[in-house]
């Protein structure tokens, strides 16, 4: 599905600030991936109760705690989810600017843990760094993994997710947007093309 997006009213808006949005997966895809995510962690997981899924903000929270219900239903038992916030472990902050730091909220320790860093899109690499310095001033967990909705390329850094739900080509101004149902309104992945 190919859509343009604009905050301009029709027929007023410039050809430059049009957006086209290309359907990476559909709702029925995504539900195919997220199952097939939990059951990849699932299996690479010794005890399925120290798992621990810590979301990267932003949407990298919400796809956590999608994901830990997900392995709730594969491992008949709750599966601890939280996040961890990598802003003030950046390196890059003077070339893309800060936001607003959001709180980490770890429901246990990491401490002996089997961590799971769960984000939409990996990039560069630089958030995952920062989350992986984060993450170990809070503990030493035992094992430390990657889920990534969306690889889209572009890495300054040797960091690769674990586990990937797509692997996408992009250029650097284009870029992906996972929407879930309960922020969103609408479930897929998407390619935003100026």
């Amino acid at each position: 599905m190919t859509r343009s997006v604009s905050s301009e009213t029709p027929g007023q808006e410039p050809e430059s600030d049009r957006q086209v949005r290309l359907e990476l997966l559909s709702e029925p895809e995504l539900g195919r991936t997220l199952d097939r995510l939990a059951s990849q962690v699932l299996e690479s997981a010794s005890d399925s109760r120290s798992l621990l899924l810590l979301g990267i903000p932003t949407r990298g929270v919400a796809l956590a705690r999608v994901l830990a219900g997900r392995l709730k239903g594969l491992s008949g038992h709750p599966i601890e989810y939280g996040s961890i916030d990598p802003t003030f472990h950046r390196d890059d902050l003077e070339r893309i600017g800060t936001r607003l730091a959001e709180a980490t909220q770890l429901p246990a320790s990491v401490d002996g843990r089997h961590v799971v860093l769960v984000d939409d899109v990996i990039f560069t690499g630089r958030t995952v760094r920062a989350a992986l310095e984060a993450l170990h001033t809070w503990g030493r967990p035992t094992r430390v993994q990657l889920v990534a909705m969306v690889d889209r390329g572009h890495r300054e850094l040797p960091i690769q997710p674990d586990f990937c739900g797509r692997v996408v080509p992009t250029t650097r101004q284009e870029t992906i947007e996972l929407c879930l149902r309960s922020i969103d309104g609408e479930e897929g992945v998407y390619l935003l093309r100026s």
